[in-house]
């Protein structure tokens, strides 16, 4: 399965799922949102303390779940080829903020009990914004039940970074937005490994072929027990409690990255938002086409690898087009000509003439 059929798969998204990914109103703001590198579109992560039950024994054998929030979000569809626009047309990719992973762990014998009969959590896209909020801020409230018992991590993997590596030259080594999210992945288990806790068994969310992921990850981590499969979020608590932990992370973001748009010079507050951030969102093509700047297009938000953001900015009226002239030095200087003189007596002044004095025969 290609990368572009994965996504297609992952990301459809019907009207009525708008408003199930557009940010609640007054979002939780977990200990996972970090405003400066936010800000200045850098990626990081944040692990959680490791919960009293844990720490009190850490031979526990715990279960940990991965998941992610945002992976189409990213300033329009991926780019297509003309024979795939048909097919793809239906898929909506969300335009704006960051993709954050986030894995869940805690003792075995609480996995269905805590999160699936006490908490009932589930997919994420499944419970309402002021569920999923609600969740969390439980999670992160020192003396509740999850704070005792669970531990998560998440990795904000920025709109800047996922670009720049998917938009690398083919000659570079493009870094696809599926080898993004593996590393992003092994990183966050292994960071999980590091603090001591002991996972014996791993649920992971797929991307692209279930099989194929399952068999790298069990090449990484040999000893532990791993499962991917489609729709994990929905099949195992650990799982969507992953999800529920990337997508309250991923909304407090962009509602950090909203907050350098929407005030106005009166010191209000705008009041119509980018909403969801996919583009089938008529509030999130409205405001990137009234907040493109003629130069820059939009901010470290964006992600500017994806097809809908490159057919913004290159329409007529879209910011400036800017050629970056190539020099041409004939390519004719050898190392020696650094040291002896040459028929280019102006190239030898400047760089003899680089620290001060010129060195003569005189000198010496």
């Amino acid at each position: 399965m290609s990368e572009s059929q994965g996504m297609q798969e992952d990301n459809v998204l019907e009207s009525q799922d708008v408003e199930q990914e557009t940010p609640a109103e007054n979002v939780f703001v977990p200990p996972s949102i970090n405003r400066s590198p936010i800000l200045f579109g850098a990626s990081y992560s944040h692990y959680s303390p490791i919960p009293d039950k844990v720490v009190d024994d850490m031979t526990t054998e715990c279960v940990l779940g991965v998941d992610e929030a945002g992976r189409g979000p990213v300033l329009g569809r991926p780019t297509i080829t003309p024979s795939c626009r048909a097919i793809i047309s239906r898929v909506s990719y969300s335009l704006t903020g960051p993709m954050v992973y986030a894995c869940f762990y805690l003792p075995i014998p609480l996995h269905q009990t805590l999160l699936a009969q006490t908490h009932h959590f589930d997919d994420s896209k499944v419970l309402t914004p002021t569920v999923r909020s609600s969740l969390m801020e439980h999670l992160c409230s020192a003396g509740s039940d999850l704070y005792s018992s669970c531990g998560w991590a998440t990795t904000t993997m920025s709109a800047r970074d996922i670009a720049a590596g998917m938009l690398k030259p083919a000659g570079a080594g493009t870094y696809n937005l599926n080898a993004q999210a593996m590393d992003t992945t092994i990183e966050l288990i292994q960071g999980v490994l590091d603090q001591g806790v002991n996972v014996t068994e791993v649920y992971i969310d797929t991307i692209g072929r279930p099989e194929t992921y399952q068999k790298r990850l069990e090449k990484v981590f040999p000893t532990l027990k791993i499962t991917v499969a489609k729709k994990a979020d929905s099949l195992y608590p650990c799982v969507s409690a992953a999800s529920v932990c990337a997508k309250v992370t991923r909304d407090a973001a962009l509602e950090v990255c909203w907050e350098t748009y929407a005030a106005k010079e009166d010191g209000s507050m705008a009041e119509v938002g980018w909403g969801s951030g996919y583009p089938s969102d008529t509030r999130c093509s409205y405001w990137l086409k009234q907040n493109m700047d003629p130069v820059f297009g939009w901010g470290s938000e964006c992600r500017f690898s994806w097809g809908t953001a490159k057919e913004l900015l290159e329409a007529k009226g879209g910011p400036l087009r800017v050629d970056w002239p190539v020099d041409d030095d004939g390519d004719t200087m050898k190392m020696t000509d650094f040291f002896t003189g040459n028929a280019n007596e102006e190239r030898g002044d400047e760089l003899t003439n680089w620290y001060g004095r010129r060195v003569t025969e005189e000198v010496f």
